[in-house]
């Protein structure tokens, strides 16, 4: 274990005037407070805070986050409490622990929305005091190289949470040498295959060139002597992640990439960084359309550097990055160069950018976010993009993701020009608006004040500006259609229990689904994201238990044929309704499924007569509703689906539940369950909507795998 005085001299080299006494006083506080606990494997439980306290220096951070490191799990795993950390050290430590803390108890990998929740408030706590994740990535860094003491499924969940959220948190931090080693650690767990077949043929590429790296290095060195610049070189390999996740980007095999060894240059000043560019070019021919220069134009993550490929020795490409000193310590560490020391004084590095204005521009961006998933889609293209750089026709430079159209330039200007947005020009030529824009691109958006943001955008952009607009646009311009839909949806399905949709109970039922009021829940009701039978289940779990929702009983009642004390229920394969052939299927145990005549699933019981049952409807049974199923093929149009439900209003039939199957920006398929009263009844309404030109196929929809599972043993499916 490392030992106190070689952390305290290690934080000295960078800060002589460094508190050594309070960073020794941590040490022993943590190493007491986790006496007699040990790692999973085996060693004590101490190595690990010294262990992410050391990696912390490595970015050359002030005392306040080395001592968090060394007292991060001390409140959450020890006796220590929080206000003994305020005694004891300060209320500055005391609360970047507790948010240490904070972080390490969400469930980031947990389902999809708890993990959308989960990450908004990670966002918060960030936004507080962004040591607090500076520290909380050096702690997912050391757990991580440590993680194969731990079982392979809790090893894949802690992989998959990492590559997921912390990795490219880290490096839209800025933190490259973070986020570099975390997915390579994560990619030894979750494809190990992959990453050995490329460290294969990393060995058998040495054994070729076994000294290349050191006379390309070597070979640079002279160009930039020739050009009288004084600079750091370097190279390397570059890690099996990073070539493998190139390999699938570009569909490309091991052999054929071009940029497996990059090698740095590291300037004293910009004007070194430009001319080392020039010895460079002079020297080896440049590979056409591999150049960027973010000195010029840098990331947002504050990342400044000149990228260039050349083919150096024997033809073998390489990537070649150029910049200053200072760049480097950005571009390595990050937002921790905000806090990072140097001769005992905080370094002010003036390439380090405002570390918190991207959680801001978080807030302000998707502070009307009513969905957590969007919200968490939105962080995450926002952290894994790559950018390219645009420019308006006045010169003004836009940053957007790699794959970015000209819609998300337009949004990224200003909400309103990407909402009347119609076409885009180009470097002057007309071009579609699904166009992938590239590097230096001058666009100039074409605009109409009548234009609307149309459904079919959605597939078109890439930024979580783009679509967190286009959808709420569609959201608030189909809201009042969903919520008059969602009423009449909420009033069968209450009508089954013997309820009615009052406004109490449904701002009851909007709190149990985290909704704001009623009204929204008629809203999420109506656009098919809540379903009636979701909506009577959570507001009376009980009715639906004990079958009054199914009105159980009464199904005996309809038909004829079915032995003294026989019970009977629809199939929910077939759904039949009176006026159609049916024929019962004897479940042992469970009663009689009644199916129509020629459902598919009756093949499985041919030969087999004994479970066979002739039934009848009797002469009234049409009398009461009778749900079933029907799929609808429709125009993605604005109005479309409000005038298939009133179609089915005006024939008599109620619209149980609805749900989207299939979303394509020239079509939507739905499947509705209705209730009618027979087969003729059916008829009428299918033949309504077929006359309608904007839908294109209604056909009668069964699910034989609901009785498959019915029959394998599995539980009563409920027919709505």
């Amino acid at each position: 274990m490392i030992k106190a005085q070689d952390l305290i001299e290690k934080v000295l080299s960078y800060n002589p005037k460094s508190d050594t006494d309070m960073i020794a006083h941590a040490y022993a506080f943590g190493e007491a407070a986790h006496n007699g606990q040990f790692r999973k494997s085996g060693e004590p439980y101490f190595t690990h805070p010294v262990a992410v306290a050391m990696l912390l220096t490595e970015v050359r951070l002030d005392d306040a986050t080395i001592v968090t490191a060394l007292l991060h799990d001390t409140v959450e795993d020890t006796e220590a409490t929080y206000q003994q950390l305020v005694n004891t050290f300060s209320p500055e430590i005391a609360q970047l622990v507790d948010g240490v803390t904070k972080l390490t108890n969400l469930e980031l990998s947990s389902v999809e929305t708890k993990q959308a929740e989960n990450f908004r408030k990670l966002l918060m706590a960030m936004s507080k005091d962004l040591r607090v994740l500076l520290v909380k990535l050096a702690d997912r860094l050391h757990n991580m190289r440590t993680l194969r003491s731990m079982p392979k499924e809790k090893q894949r969940q802690k992989a998959f949470e990492t590559i997921e959220i912390y990795a490219p948190l880290a490096g839209r931090m800025g933190m490259q040498f973070i986020r570099e080693e975390l997915e390579d650690l994560c990619f030894r767990v979750l494809n190990p295959e992959a990453r050995n077949s490329i460290m294969r043929r990393f060995i058998n590429l040495s054994k070729e060139n076994d000294d290349l790296i050191p006379r390309i290095t070597e070979d640079i060195r002279i160009a930039l002597d020739g050009a009288g610049v004084q600079a750091r070189v370097s190279g390397r390999e570059k890690r099996p992640y990073s070539i493998w996740r190139k390999m699938e980007e570009k569909n490309e095999p091991f052999s054929r990439l071009s940029d497996i060894y990059a090698f740095r240059i590291i300037t004293d000043d910009v004007q070194d960084a430009y001319i080392a560019l020039g010895a460079v070019h002079q020297r080896w021919s440049a590979v056409p359309g591999r150049f960027k220069d973010y000195i010029s134009q840098p990331k947002s993550n504050g990342y400044r550097s000149i990228h260039t490929t050349v083919s150096g020795r024997n033809a073998k490409r390489v990537e070649i990055q150029i910049r200053t000193a200072e760049m480097h310590q950005v571009a390595e560490s990050g937002v921790a160069a905000h806090w990072s020391y140097r001769g005992g004084q905080r370094a002010e590095n003036p390439f380090a950018v405002d570390p918190f204005r991207w959680l801001r521009s978080l807030a302000e961006r998707f502070e009307a976010s009513e969905n957590p998933d969007d919200f968490l889609e939105h962080v995450k293209l926002e952290m894994f993009q790559d950018q390219v750089f645009c420019f308006t026709p006045k010169g003004e430079v836009v940053k957007l993701p790699r794959g970015a159209s000209p819609i998300d330039f337009a949004y990224a200007i200003h909400t309103r020009i990407g909402d009347s947005c119609v076409g885009a020009k180009v470097n002057g030529q007309r071009v579609p608006l699904w166009t992938k824009l590239r590097n230096g691109q001058s666009v100039e958006v074409i605009r109409a004040e009548g234009q609307r943001p149309q459904a079919s955008w959605e597939d078109m952009v890439v930024t979580g500006r783009a679509k967190s607009a286009i959808r709420r646009y569609l959201r608030d311009e189909h809201r009042d259609a969903h919520i008059r839909l969602g009423r009449e949806i909420a009033r069968v399905s209450l009508g089954r229990v013997g309820k009615k949709p009052t406004d109490k109970a449904l701002d009851t039922a909007a709190k149990l689904f985290n909704l704001s009021n009623g009204q929204s829940l008629l809203a999420e009701i109506g656009a098919a994201h809540i379903s009636g039978g979701e909506f009577v289940k959570t507001l009376y779990p009980e009715l639906v238990k004990t079958g009054i929702a199914q009105g159980a009983g009464s199904d005996e009642e309809r038909v004829i044929g079915l032995s003294p004390n026989q019970s009977a229920s629809p199939a929910p394969c077939c759904a039949p309704v009176p006026g159609e052939r049916i024929v019962g299927i004897a479940m042992p145990g469970r009663g009689v499924l009644i199916h129509a005549i020629d459902c598919p699933i009756l093949e499985q019981f041919e030969g087999n007569d004994r479970r066979w049952v002739d039934l009848r409807w009797t002469p009234d049974s049409s009398r009461a509703g009778n749900e079933t199923k029907i799929e609808v093929a429709m125009a993605n149009d604005a109005g479309v689906l409000g005038r298939i439900c009133t179609l089915i209003g005006e024939h008599g039939s109620n619209i149980v539940n609805i749900g989207f199957t299939n979303r394509k920006p020239d079509f939507y398929r739905i499947r509705l369950d209705i209730m009618v009263r027979d087969i003729e009844h059916l008829t009428n309404v299918e033949t309504a909507l077929n006359a309608d030109s904007d839908v294109a196929e209604v056909v009668r929809f069964r699910d034989t795998s609901l009785c498959e599972l019915a029959q394998n043993g599995g539980r009563k499916i409920p027919a709505e």
